[in-house]
């Protein structure tokens, strides 16, 4: 009872003393969660005066540094990693946790894979107030964060001074004599900053549309480059941009995902086979079709996301006259009066319907040689029409495979039965997504009935395609937290209520359009 009122009188006067600002308190509460109460009175004493008296920024600032004195040291650096991000910036947690392992800020320990412990790092700057947390999924489960405005202005300081991390932006005077280990572009090209670039060990880039086409971004200076990170960039990458990319060996996080879809990348160079290291690899919304051969050697590879654009602009075969025209006019787009950016457009866009025979899969073909990526988690998007069976096959070699999404559709009846084969091997997989976005071509989704062993650990469910009715062994993933089916055609006469009843974990289930034909 006496330790009671000696912590409510300590907790009221740090309350008070924090002037009731609700940073404030939420930073200091940070502190004291991971302290015996026996500290408090420690801490308390470390508080600055002037958060009672004058709530001025620069009180509150000293308040953050406090906080950040007292992080563990494996969390200042995942802390500091954070200045990289634009001003309230909604930073995904997976994207955060790969770039963490990629810089070597995480090790496995006790038991827990990389994976889980980024993952516990993370959470221990939410616990902390350090960040914010911004989506949460179903499950409660942190899936994106933002970071306070006084924070990151906390953050980019201890930054700075400790040549961690320099922000680039619009006010950018040139960096001379200093060395940076992390530089962001926040709105600028890449090109203007005056530094040594031997030391660099990421690159992030967040663009502006109005900055036209970006230079060279695999320079051999950045020779000891660990995370290349172009997400963001929202200017075109042209193919030229990554033709040296074998010549950073020391590459662990690659990332050319384009929300905005505005890159012109439709091949990757077979010197990314020399990235041995390599961990994470996300290519999306461009216009690769196939991954070489060179991409079985990439044996520490545990992320692979690469998903191409699925519909055509010029080259659409249910446009004959506007493809036509597009063709007839191709030799104009070499001629020096063409804008640049359209021409690796439409460079793009043809290769991309030659390679794929016109496919408006998002799928890409995968080489043969996929069985030697033994660390793999997470795949997609896989098409399986145009990948050959033995690779196809090798599917099953993953065993490590957490995440795999495919496309099915025009595949035959025999590649998706290979495909069956494959996914009844993934004891580890948690998330399977299977489309067939082809309408009335015979081709469905039918084959997954035959399933007679599905993934035990499977988590999450989403079928696009014809089933007829849901299969029977769907009542079994009794780890099963969401379920989407869309098109699936599913009659009244099926099983479908008394399957989805019995699974106990079952929080989301989304019927797209065409799920469900029968009369309720």
């Amino acid at each position: 009872m006496e330790n009671d009122v000696k912590m409510r009188e300590i907790v009221t006067k740090i309350v008070k003393k924090s002037g009731l600002l609700p940073l404030a308190i939420l930073t200091i509460g940070g502190m004291l969660a991971t302290r015996e109460v026996s500290e408090w009175q420690s801490i308390y004493k470390q508080i600055p005066l002037e958060l009672e008296s004058n709530r001025s920024l620069e009180a509150m600032r000293r308040m953050v540094f406090l906080s950040y004195n007292h992080l563990p040291s494996h969390l200042k650096s995942c802390f500091l990693y954070l200045a990289i991000f634009p001003e309230d910036f909604e930073i995904q947690r997976t994207r955060l946790v790969e770039r963490w392992i990629a810089e070597g800020f995480i090790t496995a320990r006790d038991g827990l894979s990389v994976e889980e412990v980024g993952n516990s790092y993370f959470n221990d700057l939410i616990n902390r107030s350090i960040i914010q947390p911004s989506g949460v999924n179903i499950e409660g489960v942190v899936k994106s964060c933002r970071v306070h405005d006084i924070v990151r202005d906390v953050m980019i300081a201890i930054s700075r001074d400790e040549n961690f991390v320099y922000v680039a932006g619009n006010n950018l005077t040139s960096v001379v004599n200093k060395t940076f280990r992390h530089v962001a572009y926040h709105g600028i090209m890449c090109q203007k900053i005056n530094m040594d670039w031997s030391h660099v060990r990421s690159v992030t880039v967040f663009g502006d549309r109005s900055l036209g086409p970006s230079p060279s971004v695999c320079s051999p200076d950045m020779r000891m480059l660990r995370t290349l990170d172009l997400e963001n960039a929202q200017f075109p990458l042209a193919q030229k941009d990554i033709s040296s990319i074998g010549l950073l060996r020391h590459l662990k996080y690659v990332n050319f995902s384009d929300s905005l879809g505005d890159s012109h990348i439709y091949k990757l160079p077979r010197s990314i086979g020399k990235l041995q290291g390599l961990h994470t690899l996300n290519i999306r919304a461009g216009y690769i079709t196939e991954l070489p051969t060179e991409i079985s050697k990439l044996k520490t590879l545990q992320s692979l996301r690469c998903a191409r654009n699925g519909s055509f602009e010029r080259f659409d075969l249910d446009n004959p006259k506007k493809c036509l025209l597009a063709v007839s006019c191709l030799p104009m787009q070499f001629t020096p009066l063409v804008d640049p950016s359209e021409r690796a457009e439409v460079v793009a866009e043809l290769h991309m319907a030659w390679s794929s025979r016109w496919s408006e899969s998002d799928g890409v073909r995968l080489p043969k040689g996929m069985g030697n990526l033994k660390e793999l988690q997470i795949l997609e998007v896989v098409d399986i029409r145009r990948t050959c069976g033995k690779a196809i096959k090798e599917l099953g070699e993953l065993v490590q495979l957490r995440k795999l999404r495919v496309a099915t559709e025009g595949a035959t009846k025999q590649k998706c039965n290979v495909l069956c084969d494959a996914i009844q091997k993934l004891t580890c997989l948690r998330s399977l997504t299977v489309n067939n976005f082809l309408i009335g071509s015979g081709v469905t989704l039918e084959w997954l009935h035959v399933v007679s062993s599905p993934p035990p650990l499977l988590r999450s469910l989403k079928l696009d395609g014809c089933l007829g009715e849901i299969p029977g062994w769907v009542g079994s993933l009794i780890h099963l937290v969401k379920l989407r089916l869309s098109r699936t055609v599913i009659k009244k006469e099926g099983k479908i209520m008394e399957i989805i009843g019995s699974l106990p974990n079952l929080r989301q289930l989304s019927l797209g359009m065409g799920s469900y034909i029968g009369r309720s």
